[in-house]
């Protein structure tokens, strides 16, 4: 394993106060792909950076990077090094503890990959008063998500947390009301399974957030059924509206799916059209502005419907209510 070499810090150098921006978590391959929009880095291994971020965005700049991350789930521990490695080459500081990397900057983006650790780090940037995103997974549980919430309620802490699926065109279309009246939608994802986390935690996430982008937050009954290469997922929201969710493990998979309304049918678009650089730019504004454009009781419904699915599945599909999800991880707080 790698290990971090103790009080190993760089200067962060001329980046004004208020624009400084940290990243905890350097097991996933968004930490470079988000740095590449923010410090206007090209190159491979780095995302797709034209056209440039408006003016609006000038002087944001990611100064620092604590790696962990996974110390846990092999697939995540090796790749740090890799990404110290891409840090270093952009000048982004390395920190030797999360307190390091909060006194350099004003501003944190929890990227950390594996969800067990983000509990206890993202109640340590609450507690220090800085803006926070977080990547998807949000916890790894559902109590632990919220928990966070909580946190962030009580706190006041400005808080917010996306998947870049939110920003599909043809989903963002549909979520404007483009489409008229939305009457359904059925959404897809890859779906791969760890076995620390539960099913969809882990990566199903991203396809699930396409649904709740353009059906909103308000499901009430699961139903899941599914066998080793797929899962299916059927929701009603309390419009009466349905909702689907298939996570796939066998075959080609991508993260899209169908919007239904009383005007059009479309598509919610493909990721390669729109990457990261949607999401880039609302967290932007959302460092700026400190108001979340997802609302935290969309993120916990978002999670009570994985939870909900998983529910489902112990019981052998039979429909399950959120609320109840909901009441059960409440009270284990």
């Amino acid at each position: 394993m790698y290990m971090l070499p103790a009080g190993l810090f760089l200067s962060t150098g001329s980046v004004a106060a208020g624009k400084r921006i940290g990243i905890i978590g350097l097991d996933t391959s968004q930490a470079t792909m988000i740095l590449s929009h923010i410090n206007h880095i090209t190159g491979p291994g780095y995302d797709v950076v034209q056209p440039a971020l408006t003016d609006e965005f000038d002087g944001f700049k990611v100064v620092a990077a604590y790696p962990y991350g996974s110390r846990n789930i092999a697939s995540s521990v090796k790749q740090i090094p890799f990404y110290i490695e891409k840090m270093k080459e952009n000048n982004i500081a390395i920190a030797s503890s999360i307190e390091e990397l909060l006194q350099q900057t004003d501003m944190v983006m929890l990227m950390t990959f594996d969800g067990h650790p983000r509990t206890q780090q993202a109640l340590q940037v609450m507690r220090a008063g800085k803006p926070l995103f977080i990547n998807k997974p949000f916890a790894a549980s559902l109590k632990e998500v919220a928990r966070i919430i909580e946190y962030a309620k009580k706190s006041k802490v400005p808080v917010f947390s996306s998947s870049p699926t939110r920003y599909l065109m043809g989903a963002q279309a549909a979520r404007k009301g483009e489409i008229g009246e939305v009457t359904g939608a059925d959404c897809y994802s890859a779906a791969p399974l760890e076995p620390t986390h539960p099913d969809f935690f882990w990566y199903g996430i991203h396809g699930i957030e396409i649904l709740f982008t353009i059906l909103g937050k308000d499901c009430r009954t699961v139903q899941r059924t599914g066998n080793a290469g797929t899962d299916l997922v059927t929701g009603i929201w309390d419009n009466g509206v349905i909702g689907s969710y298939r996570g796939i493990r066998k075959g080609f998979a991508t993260h899209s799916g169908t919007a239904f309304g009383t005007k059009a049918i479309i598509p919610a678009g493909a990721f390669n059209e729109v990457g990261h650089r949607p999401l880039v730019a609302e967290m932007l504004k959302f460092f700026q502005s400190g108001v979340s454009p997802v609302s935290l009781e969309e993120t916990l419904a978002i999670h009570v419907f994985m939870e909900a699915a998983d529910e489902s599945k112990r019981n052998g599909g039979k429909p399950v209510q959120t609320d109840a999800v909901l009441q059960k991880a409440l009270d284990q707080l």
